[in-house]
C-alpha cells in the first residue's frame, strides 16, 4: 500500500491551509517543513528558498566540506594575474521554459544580482560578459573567494522570462531539477519535477515547502508523519521523536553561531571591559546542557570546530568567572546601586534591552537564562522577543543595545564572505555595531587577495584573535542543525551549508515513486 503524507484538518488550520486527503493521496507529494519564511520572489529576499528547493541553480556549489564544485558551470579557471575568471557552462543546461541557458543569460541574472544588495555587489567585479558559452569576469583587485560568492543564493541564474518589461521580477524560471508549480507567500511553495534537468530527472515528482515558525508545531507534523523533512528542531523535540519508530533524527554540526551582538557607541559596552565583563558573566556550558542537551556547544570562540581552517585551536576559550566580570566592570566605573544594579558615574542604571526572536526556538530560553546570570553581577536585562528583522532595523535607527541572534557562516560558503560583512570599517546588521578595528580590516582585506592556502591560514588565526580579544559581539554557543527525516524516504542527504536539500538525489524507500 502506498505510503502517503497527508496533512490533517488541525495541523492545516494552524497553516492557515485548505487540503484535504484526496488531493494529497493522488501524487505523492515530498513535504519540507522549516521556520524560514518565503519573503517574495526576489532572489535578493527569498533565493534560499528556490536554491534548497531546487529550482534555481548558480554558477558554483560546494561539497559537503564547502569546497567549490561545479553546478551551472561545469568548469571554471582563473588567469596568472588573478583578475580573469571563466565560467563555462552546461552545455545541456535548460531553463523551465525550455530556453538554453546561454552564457548572456546567465552575464544578465549575475548583472541584476551585482547591481542588488546581494553578495555580488560587495566584490570587486569590473565586467561580467559572455564569450561564447563562457561567462567571463574580471575583477578590479584579485578576489581569491569568488566562486565562493557565486555559490551564495543571491548569485542564482534565472531566464530572462523571470522579469518583465519592466525589468521587475515576473516570477522564477530556473534551471534546476524543479520548477515551480504553486508559490503562495510568505508560507507555501510547490515544486514538480523538471524533466529537462541536465542532471537527470529526479525520483521525487513532487515536493511542498511549509514555513512553520513554531518548532513544537514543525515536531508535531514529523511526529505524525505530515512532514518528511522538518528543520530546526529543539532537543526536546529530538528526544521526543527519536522514540518513534517512522522517524529518523539526523543532528548535523553547521556553520552557525549564536551570538551576543552589543551596541559598542553605547555607555554600557564602549569600552572593551564592559564587553568581557558581559563575557565572563555568561554560564555557557550551563545553557548548552540544559537547553541544548550538548555541553560540547559551548562557544569558546566564534567558529565553531566544524569549520576546521578558521577555528584556531590554541585560542584560549571564552570561560565564566563572576569574581573577574565584577572587577572589571569596577575598573569601568560601575558600581553597585542601592537595589544591586550597577550604576555609571553619571548615574546611568546599567539596564538594557536585549531583542530575540523565535525563528531559533532556543533562543527566548538562552535569553531568560542570560537575564538571570546578568543579575549576579548587576546587569538587569529587559528580554523583548519580537521578529528577527528588529534587530538589523536596531542597528540602522541605533536604538539596538543587545541583540541574541544565530549567525551563518555559510551564506557565502566561505566564512570570509560573512566577515567582511559584519566586521569591516562600519561594521554589519548582523555582526559589530559602532565598532571597527584597523588590523582586523587589514588583515580580512589580505585575505580577499591572497590565494596561496599557507598564507591564508595565519591570516583567518589572526581575524579569530582579534575577533575573541575585543569581543564586538559575544559567543554563547555553537550550533547543530536537528532534522526530522521520514523513513518512507530513501538515503538522505543533510547539507551543513543549507544551500540545498538535496531533493533531486531522495528517493522514497517504497521505491513507489509516481
Amino acid at each position: 500500500m502506498r505510503a502517503v503524507s497527508v496533512m490533517t484538518p488541525l495541523i492545516a488550520a494552524m497553516l492557515g491551509l485548505t487540503c484535504t486527503t484526496d488531493s494529497l493521496a493522488r501524487d505523492r507529494v515530498l513535504q519540507v517543513v522549516g521556520p524560514w519564511e518565503i519573503t517574495g520572489i526576489d532572489p535578493i529576499r527569498a533565493g534560499y528558498v528556490f536554491g534548497r528547493m531546487g529550482v534555481a541553480e548558480t554558477l558554483v556549489t560546494v561539497d559537503g566540506d564547502g569546497n567549490p564544485i561545479p553546478a551551472l558551470a561545469e568548469s571554471w579557471s582563473v588567469s596568472d594575474d588573478r583578475l580573469v575568471w571563466r565560467f563555462a557552462l552546461r552545455p545541456a543546461a535548460r531553463f523551465h521554459d525550455g530556453t538554453p541557458v546561454t552564457a548572456e543569460a546567465a552575464v544578465a541574472a549575475l548583472e541584476k544580482a551585482r547591481s542588488g544588495a546581494g553578495v555580488l555587489s560587495r566584490t570587486p567585479i569590473a565586467e561580467i560578459t559572455a564569450e561564447g558559452s563562457d561567462v567571463v569576469i574580471r575583477t578590479a583587485t584579485p578576489f581569491a573567494p569568488l566562486p565562493a560568492f557565486l555559490a551564495n543564493y543571491t548569485s542564482i541564474v534565472l531566464a530572462p522570462a523571470s522579469w518583465n518589461g519592466e525589468g521587475k521580477f515576473a516570477g522564477i524560471v530556473g534551471s534546476g531539477p524543479y520548477r515551480v508549480s504553486g508559490l503562495t507567500p510568505p508560507l507555501r511553495l510547490d515544486v514538480e519535477r523538471f524533466d529537462g534537468w541536465w542532471g537527470g530527472s529526479p525520483k521525487v515528482g513532487q515536493a511542498r515547502y511549509l514555513s512553520v515558525p513554531r518548532g513544537e508545531t514543525r515536531a508535531l507534523m514529523a511526529e505524525s508523519g505530515e512532514a518528511d523533512l522538518a528543520f530546526a528542531l529543539l532537543p526536546a523535540h529530538m528526544d521526543r521523536l527519536r522514540r518513534n519508530p517512522r522517524v529518523d533524527v539526523r543532528v548535523v554540526p553547521i556553520p552557525r553561531t549564536r551570538m551576543l551582538k552589543v551596541n559598542a557607541g553605547s555607555v554600557f559596552f564602549d569600552q572593551v571591559e564592559e564587553r568581557r565583563a558581559l563575557s565572563l558573566t555568561l554560564d555557557r556550558a550551563g545553557m548548552a546542557t540544559a537547553i541544548l542537551r550538548n555541553p560540547a556547544n559551548a562557544a569558546g570562540q566564534l567558529l565553531p570546530p566544524s569549520m576546521a581552517e578558521w577555528h584556531v585551536h590554541d585560542l584560549p576559550p571564552l570561560r565564566r568567572d563572576t569574581a573577574e566580570a565584577k572587577r572589571l566592570l569596577a575598573a569601568a566605573g560601575w558600581k553597585a546601586g542601592q537595589d544591586g544594579i550597577l550604576v555609571s558615574p553619571d548615574g546611568e542604571r546599567f539596564s538594557v534591552q536585549l531583542r530575540t526572536f523565535t525563528n531559533w526556538p532556543e533562543l527566548p530560553l538562552m535569553a531568560t537564562a542570560m537575564q538571570a546570570q546578568l543579575r549576579e553581577v548587576g546587569i538587569e536585562l529587559d528580554v523583548a522577543v519580537g521578529n528577527s528583522s528588529e534587530i538589523p532595523a536596531g542597528h540602522r535607527d541605533g536604538s539596538l543595545q543587545m541583540g541574541l541572534a544565530s549567525r551563518n557562516f555559510s551564506l557565502v560558503p566561505d566564512p570570509l564572505g560573512t566577515l567582511l560583512e559584519d566586521y569591516g570599517p562600519d561594521g554589519g546588521e548582523w555582526g559589530a555595531m559602532n565598532w571597527s578595528d584597523p588590523a582586523l580590516t587589514k588583515t580580512l582585506e589580505a585575505l580577499k587577495t591572497t590565494f596561496d592556502p599557507a598564507e591564508r591560514a595565519p591570516l583567518r588565526a589572526r581575524v579569530s584573535e582579534i575577533i575573541q580579544t575585543e569581543l564586538p559581539v559575544i559567543p554563547i554557543a555553537w550550533f547543530e542543525l536537528g532534522v526530522a527525516v521520514n523513513k518512507r524516504l530513501g538515503s538522505v542527504t543533510i547539507d551543513p551549508f543549507e544551500i540545498s536539500y538535496h531533493l533531486a538525489d531522495l528517493t522514497w524507500a517504497d521505491a513507489e515513486a509516481p
